[in-house]
């Protein structure tokens, strides 16, 4: 694409930037989840709220000092600049490429290039089918051995709960050996394509600004950690962004887009009756070449943002869409670009359908739909395991998420959104770029108010999609100062406090960040393939120790219990009354509705008295403090105080040839007789550290039924 010439946008009234600021300050800066009754928790609220006292009384204080400064003279002026030997768009592609760099360390440095978060997992594996050239694996006999969370694996298919086009784009990392730079890749688009937005947001901003404006957008916290991740918000926010800057180079002026009517063209016009479908034929001749590829690249980016995050893509395609309605409204020749925009939204979300069709049976069931039924969709109701999502939890859940925005965005020693509030409150007018992208932001922060879930990993996740806006207004603080500001001596002050933001963000709060994210999820972070050549184990069964809530929950989906039905069981439940409930139905036979019509008499005798169990290392396992452990449970807490692992890694190993199968103990007996000739190994770790180095231990086939008897 092009590098876009300055856009013709209208400005009008900024009333929708002051609704945006009040917003963002209502939602901002209330912490509503810390005081209304709806079950969300803001820990460590008192010593954010200290540290940001802290941070905005330094932040004042240099800028106060600075303004002092240049009122005596001692603050050093900027002379001219010269101008630049290299042009706006090679720089920006120099910044580009250094975000890529940026976003590829911190990939390799912070997350160890592997899939950290379950989402991430399940996604990858299903990548991995996609290179198989597999849309799904068919269901083992035992598929207990083989679950995790966010497979679905309640039919005859396993395959990935997600909308397909997440694990496309990974597909793409998997075929070249690095799925690992999906994200990094990706955001440097991101970054790109912002480029153009802040420079058809600011047609009469310098090359300096546009730069500067860019430079922020990439070097974002949130943004940086997001984009070195597996996480397909980043494949979503490249989609949407692609389909903005088309959007806005189609619509930014109409003489560039569409022609003026020749005279020829005209006198047929005139001469032709007055049908639409006649008028819309004839203008078809009159659409310049680039306005098509506009439009189809616009639809394109919307559809395939569908394909792998439709509350966003929707988000975004919705304003999109009522504009350009408005705008065809005026001229029938714009329905021709219309209509090809809506074939580009067309093709991906066919072949999303076609691979619904395959997996979920219906072309508009998604696998999340499947496994959580349809209290997993939008709106006030009873959330899969229960809990009531109600207006007011939404609201405390929106607020939440721009309250994790005051620190994770920028980073800064003072709460973040205070710099995007102030471009929003001092603008004097808005164009329609403008007016789209707040608009847009709006439904997203509306559709996550509806959303009964936390989405929160590195940061507030679901509401990436407000970066181009927050980023946007926060570059034009230092031009809104300007313009409303007219002391030097105040602007002066106003800049050194931004630069103490920087270095308080760099030297203070980023190197905290990073540590806690480099010590975090440390299990996922294992090179098992590595670990079992280096043990020399191949082409073997081996099994892997998991908690013993893990097992649990997996042996109740093997029953045929409910997603939904098997977190409020497992929640609520003493795990060793559930572990003998569950062996009583294994040995009866009993699966589906049977089994949990028993579980539910055992949820409601148990779920008003459990407690978080202090017995064992796993937080979520429960216990009733009058219940007498039987030796079977007392076997799994000291497995448990022994070490267990996650099983799931495990599940992306695609080398060695081994199998690997959770570790059910007495029931391994079904995948001993499934694989009757190899070596069985158990996976553990040697010791209860989590980064305690891994052990294969060799079992004998012999010695493990002996042990499996004697316990039963």
């Amino acid at each position: 694409m092009n590098q876009m010439e300055p856009s013709t946008f209208p400005k009008r009234g900024a009333w929708p930037a002051r609704v945006a600021a009040m917003v963002l300050v209502v939602l901002g800066f209330i912490p509503f989840a810390a005081f209304l009754p709806v079950g969300l928790e803001m820990p460590g609220l008192g010593a954010q709220l200290r540290d940001w006292g802290t941070g905005s009384l330094l932040t004042v204080g240099v800028g106060v000092l600075a303004w002092l400064s240049s009122r005596r003279g001692h603050w050093p002026s900027i002379g001219r600049r010269r101008r630049h030997p290299l042009s706006l768009e090679n720089r920006l592609v120099l910044v580009s490429l250094g975000a890529l760099m940026l976003y590829a360390l911190v990939a390799t440095i912070v997350f160890s290039r592997r899939p950290l978060l379950i989402d991430e997992l399940a996604q990858l594996w299903q990548a991995q089918r996609y290179a198989e050239w597999r849309l799904s694996i068919p269901a083992p006999p035992h598929r207990e051995f083989f679950s995790f969370l966010h497979l679905v694996d309640t039919g005859d298919a396993i395959y990935a709960q997600f909308p397909p086009g997440g694990p496309f784009m990974l597909w793409l990392g998997v075929l070249a050996g690095m799925p690992w730079m999906v994200g990094p890749v990706c955001g440097a688009l991101c970054v790109w394509m912002f480029a153009r937005i802040a420079r058809a947001a600011e047609p009469a901003a310098s090359d300096g600004w546009v730069l500067g404006a860019t430079l922020l957008f990439a070097a974002t916290p949130f943004a940086v950690f997001m984009f070195g991740s597996y996480m397909n918000h980043v494949t979503a926010l490249l989609w949407i962004l692609l389909a903005v800057v088309a959007l806005a180079q189609l619509v930014q002026d109409d003489s560039t887009a569409l022609p003026r009517m020749s005279a020829e063209a005209a006198r047929t016009r005139a001469d032709t009756p007055g049908k639409f479908p006649r008028r819309l034929f004839l203008s078809i001749r009159e659409i310049r070449g680039t306005a098509v590829v506009l439009s189809l690249l616009l639809g394109l980016g919307f559809g395939m943002a569908a394909t792998i995050r439709p509350l966003d893509a929707f988000a975004f395609a919705l304003p999109a869409a009522l504009w350009l309605v408005a705008r065809a409204g005026r001229s029938p020749r714009r329905w021709v670009e219309n209509i090809v925009a809506g074939c580009g939204v067309a093709l991906p979300f066919a072949a999303m359908m076609y691979v619904n069709l395959q997996t979920t049976g219906h072309p508009l069931l998604f696998g999340y739909e499947v496994l959580w039924g349809t209290t997993h969709g939008l709106g006030f109701h009873a959330v899969p395991w229960g809990q009531p999502h109600t207006p007011l939890r939404g609201l405390a859940l929106a607020a939440l998420y721009q309250w994790r925005l005051q620190s994770y965005l920028f980073e800064t020693p003072f709460p973040s959104l205070i710099l995007p509030v102030v471009s929003l409150f001092l603008a004097k007018r808005v164009n329609s770029l403008d007016r789209y992208l707040l608009a847009s932001s709006a439904l997203v922060v509306l559709f996550y108010l509806l959303y009964w879930h936390d989405g929160f990993y590195l940061g507030p996740r679901f509401v990436v999609p407000l970066l181009p806006a927050l980023v946007l207004w926060t570059a034009r603080v230092p031009r809104v100062v300007a313009e409303r500001v007219r002391s030097a001596h105040l602007r002066s002050g106003v800049a050194a406090a931004l630069g103490f933001g920087v270095v308080g963000a760099l030297v203070f709060n980023l190197p905290v960040r990073i540590a806690s994210y480099r010590a975090g999820l440390t299990s996922m972070r294992v090179d098992y393939a590595g670990a079992a050549e280096q043990a020399g184990v191949r082409n073997s069964l081996v099994l892997v120790r998991e908690s013993w809530g893990a097992q649990l929950v997996a042996r109740l989906w093997a029953l045929g219990v409910s997603r939904p039905r098997t977190e409020s069981i497992y929640r609520g439940v003493d795990a060793c009354n559930l572990e003998m409930e569950i062996s009583s139905l294994e040995r009866e036979g009993l699966r589906g509705r049977a089994a949990e019509a028993r579980l539910a008499v055992l949820l409601a005798r148990d779920s008003a008295v459990v407690v978080k169990s202090t017995l064992t290392p796993d937080p979520t396992e429960r216990m009733r403090s009058d219940v007498q452990y039987a030796p079977v449970c007392l076997q799994r807490i000291e497995d448990d105080l022994a070490g267990f692992l996650h099983y799931a890694p495990l599940r992306l190993v695609t080398t060695g040839g081994n199998v690997y199968a959770r570790d059910l103990q007495a029931r391994d007996s079904l995948l001993l007789s499934k694989y009757p000739e190899s070596r069985v190994y158990l996976l553990k770790r040697a010791g209860t550290r989590v980064d305690d180095r891994l052990v294969y231990l060799l079992l004998n086939r012999d010695s493990l039924h002996t042990a499996w008897r004697g316990a039963h």
